[in-house]
C-alpha cells in the first residue's frame, strides 16, 4: 500500500474505537476498512490454561461508515476477555488482539473489557496532578522492576519490582527505620518527576511465570494496557490497571508527577495487531514494499499517516486522561513527523491543566526510514517547526562533559579531554548560540543530562575512561570527577534529567546496553545508595539550588540568555548569571567555576560579596556559618563551585 492509496482510506472522525463498557450495554469497535468480515470471539479468561477457560460465543460484526466495524452486545462485559477475527477478500484469515484495547490477560494474548470505574485504587477520584512550577522541575529515571527489587528495599516480597513497590512512603534499609529507601528516599532527593522506562505491555517477558524474564520493554504489544508482569495478578486484566493507577497516586501523593516513556516509533514485529489488522497500512514502507528499519526494529509506524497519528495522539490522551500522567518521554523521537508531535502537545494543552504536562524525547532515530508526504521528522533540524514546550534530549551536553557515549575510553570535559571547554560554555545558555547548528526555541526546551538507561552509567563511564576497571571502589578522583559532571549539568540552564542511581554511582559493572540483563544487575542497589550517602547529598544540594534561583530552569522564551562570561586560563571555565527582578530568586546573582584538572587554582570573583553554596565536594546552601568571599575564590582538583551573590 502506497501513500496515496493509504491516504484514501476512510477516515473515523469518531473517539470510542474499542471496547466501551457500560450499566446496559458493551460496544465493540474496530477500524478495519479493508476487511470483508469481522467478529469478536468472547472468552472467560485471558489464556486457555486457566481454570474455567471457555469460549463465550462468536459476533459478527456490522460495517459502518469509515471502515469501522460495530457491535452492541447487552450488559456490562467488565471482565471479559476477546479477540477480533478479521476476513479478508483474497482468503486472509487474521486473530488479532484490539489494538484499542485498555487490559489484556497474560501475556497479551486477549484483550479485556475493562469498566475503568470498577479498575480504580481507593481514592482514585481524588487523585491530582502535583502542582510544579516549571522551572522547578527536574527528571529521575528508573525501569519498575528496578526500582524496589533488592531485597534490602524495605519493600514486602509480593510487592517487589511491581507497580506497588512504589505505594509505600516509609521503607527503609532492610527496615532499620533509618535510612530511607524507594519513595521515601525519593520525597526527599529534591527531584520532581519519576520517568518509568515503558510501562506498557510489551513482549518479552513472560507474564505468566515469577521468573519470566526482564527487559527494558522496547518492544512494545499492546500500546494502552500496562504491562503484566509488574502486577501482582497479570491473569486478571482489571489488576493491571489498578495496580499502576495505585503507583501514579502514591508518586502524586509525595508531590512527584509521573513521567511515562513511550514507544510509538515501532511495532515489536512487522506482524503486530495493528498491522494484521489493517495490512500495509500502519507501518512504513520503502518503494520495493520492504518496512523500514529506522527503529533497529525493522518495522517502523508511518505517523505520518492520518490513523497511524489519530492512534499514536488518543493513545497519549487515554494516559493523561485515565492514568493522569503528567509527561511523555519519545523514544526515538525522530521516527515521529513534526505534525503528530505539534498534534499531541496541542491535545495535551487542551486539556484541563494540560499545559504543564512535559513533553520531550529523542531527537534521532537509529537508522534510515521513508517518511511520505512531505513529512518531516522531529529532530533538531525541525525545531523550528516544533512546538517550543517539545523538548530534546541534549547528547551535545551529554557527551562533551564526560565523552563520547559508544567509545567507552573517550574522554569529556571532566575526565580527561579539557578542550572541551569550549562547549560546555555553549551547553551552559542551552545552546541557544546555535553553536552547534541548532537553535532551541527557549532554554526549558532542552534536556540536559549525561546518563540515561542507554549506554553506560556515569560512574561506568567515568571509570572506563580512568581504566580503572573496579566499578565498587568509591575512587576519590572518579567521585569527584562524578561530583564535577553533576555540578556543570546541574547549574545548566533547561530541564535537568538523570539516571536513577547516578546519585549514588550506580555501577552495571561496565555492561553498557543491560535491557535485557539479569535482575541482579540492573535494580538499584539500595545498600550503595547509602555507602554514597555524601554524594547522595550533593545531588540534593544542587537540586534545591536550582529550585531556589528560577533562572536556571526558565522556560520563558523571551528570556535573554544574560549570561556573563569570564576570562580564564584554560581549561577553567566561570560565569554570572543575575537574577530577574521578582523571580524569587534567592540570591540576586550566581557565579559558577569549572576546573576539570586534578590541581588547585584561585580565580578572581567580580566585585561584591559572594556566599559559597557549593565547594565542589558538598552542595548545601550553606547556611550559619557560611564563608563569604572578595576578590579572589578557591577552586578544588576536578570541582565546580557556585557562588551567590550576598
Amino acid at each position: 500500500m502506497n501513500w496515496h492509496q493509504a491516504c484514501e482510506l476512510p477516515y473515523y472522525h469518531g473517539g470510542d474505537l474499542g471496547a466501551n463498557p457500560t450499566a446496559e450495554e458493551t460496544t465493540f469497535k474496530l477500524w478495519a476498512p479493508t476487511a470483508c468480515g469481522v467478529v469478536v470471539c468472547l472468552y472467560a479468561t485471558g489464556t486457555d490454561t486457566e481454570p474455567g477457560a471457555k469460549e463465550l460465543g462468536v459476533h459478527e460484526m456490522r460495517r459502518g461508515d469509515s471502515g469501522v466495524w460495530a457491535i452492541a452486545l447487552p450488559g456490562n462485559l467488565h471482565g471479559t476477555y476477546y479477540i477480533y477475527r478479521i476476513y479478508f477478500p483474497d482468503g486472509r484469515v487474521h486473530e488479532v488482539v484490539d489494538p484499542y484495547a485498555r487490559s489484556a490477560g497474560a501475556n497479551g494474548t486477549r484483550g479485556m473489557v475493562v469498566d475503568l470505574t470498577q479498575a480504580a485504587p481507593d481514592g482514585w477520584e481524588q487523585d491530582r496532578r502535583p502542582d510544579i512550577p516549571a522551572h522547578a522541575r527536574s527528571v529521575w529515571e528508573v525501569h519498575v522492576a528496578d526500582f524496589s527489587a533488592d531485597e534490602h528495599s524495605g519493600v514486602r516480597p509480593e510487592w517487589r519490582g511491581k507497580f506497588m513497590g512504589f505505594t509505600p512512603d516509609d521503607t527503609t534499609l532492610d527496615n532499620d527505620g533509618e535510612h530511607p529507601t524507594c519513595l521515601n528516599y525519593l520525597k526527599n532527593l529534591g527531584i520532581s518527576h519519576v520517568q518509568l522506562q515503558p510501562i506498557y505491555d510489551y513482549a518479552t517477558v513472560d507474564e505468566s511465570r515469577p521468573d519470566g524474564g526482564y527487559n527494558w520493554g522496547y518492544d512494545p504489544q499492546n500500546y494502552n494496557v500496562p504491562e503484566g508482569s509488574f502486577a501482582t495478578d497479570p491473569f486478571h486484566g482489571e489488576v493491571r490497571v489498578k495496580e499502576c493507577r495505585a503507583m501514579v497516586a502514591a508518586l502524586h501523593r509525595a508531590g512527584l508527577g509521573v513521567v511515562m516513556d513511550v514507544v510509538y516509533n515501532h511495532t515489536y514485529h512487522g506482524e503486530s495487531n495493528l498491522e494484521r489488522t489493517v495490512p500495509g497500512y500502519w507501518n512504513r514502507r520503502w518503494p520495493n514494499d520492504m518496512m523500514t528499519n529506522g527503529s533497529g526494529c525493522g518495522c517502523d509506524l508511518a505517523s505520518e499517516r492520518p490513523m497511524v497519528r489519530k492512534y499514536v495522539v488518543e493513545s497519549v490522551l487515554y494516559w493523561a486522561t485515565a492514568y493522569h500522567i503528567d509527561g511523555f518521554r519519545f523514544d526515538l523521537m525522530a521516527l515521529e513527523d513534526v505534525d503528530t508531535m505539534n498534534a499531541i502537545r496541542a491535545a495535551l494543552d487542551s486539556l484541563p491543566g494540560g499545559e504543564s504536562i512535559l513533553l520531550y524525547g529523542e531527537p534521532w532515530m537509529g537508522g534510515g526510514t521513508n517518511f511520505e508526504g512531505g513529512a518531516r521528522p522531529a529532530d533538531k533540524r525541525a525545531l523550528d517547526a516544533l512546538h517550543e514546550r517539545i523538548g530534546f534530549f541534549c547528547d551535545d551536553t551529554r557527551d562533551c562533559i564526560k565523552g563520547n557515549v559508544f567509545d567507552a575510553a573517550n574522554a569529556g570535559y571532566v575526565n580527561g579531554a579539557p578542550q572541551h571547554g569550549y562547549d560546555v560554555l555553549h551547553s551552559i545558555s542551552a545552546w541557544r548560540s546555535g553553536a552547534h547548528g541548532f537553535w532551541p526555541k527557549c532554554a526549558g526546551q532542552v534536556v540536559q543530562y549525561v546518563s540515561a538507561h542507554d549506554n553506560y552509567t556515569l560512574w561506568d563511564k567515568l571509570a572506563a575512561v580512568g581504566r580503572r576497571g573496579d566499578y565498587d571502589c568509591p575512587d576519590a578522583d572518579l567521585l569527584a570527577q562524578n561530583r564535577m559532571t553533576a555540578g556543570i549539568y546541574l547549574t545548566c540552564q533547561g530541564l535537568p534529567f538523570m539516571q536513577g542511581g547516578e546519585e549514588f554511582a550506580r555501577t552495571k559493572k561496565g555492561v553498557s546496553n543491560s535491557y535485557r540483563s539479569s535482575p541482579a544487575l540492573n535494580r538499584l542497589d539500595w545498600n550503595r545508595a547509602e555507602q554514597y550517602h555524601a554524594l547522595v547529598d550533593y545531588y540534593r544540594g544542587l537540586l534545591a539550588l536550582r529550585a531556589a534561583f528560577p533562572r536556571l530552569g526558565s522556560t520563558d522564551r523571551h528570556a535573554p540568555e544574560a549570561l556573563q562570561f569570564f576570562a580564564l586560563e584554560q581549561p577553567l571555565v566561570g560565569w554570572m548569571l543575575p537574577a530577574v527582578w521578582g523571580d524569587g530568586a534567592a540570591w540576586s546573582a550566581l557565579c559558577v567555576f569549572y576546573n576539570p584538572t586534578d590541581t588547585a587554582c584561585t580565580v578572581p570573583l567580580p566585585a561584591g560579596q559572594w556566599k559559597l553554596l557549593s565547594d565542589g565536594t558538598s552542595s548545601s546552601l550553606w547556611r550559619g556559618q557560611s564563608r563569604v568571599f572578595t576578590g579572589k575564590a578557591p577552586l578544588a582538583p576536578y570541582s565546580a563551585t557556585i557562588f551567590g551573590a550576598v
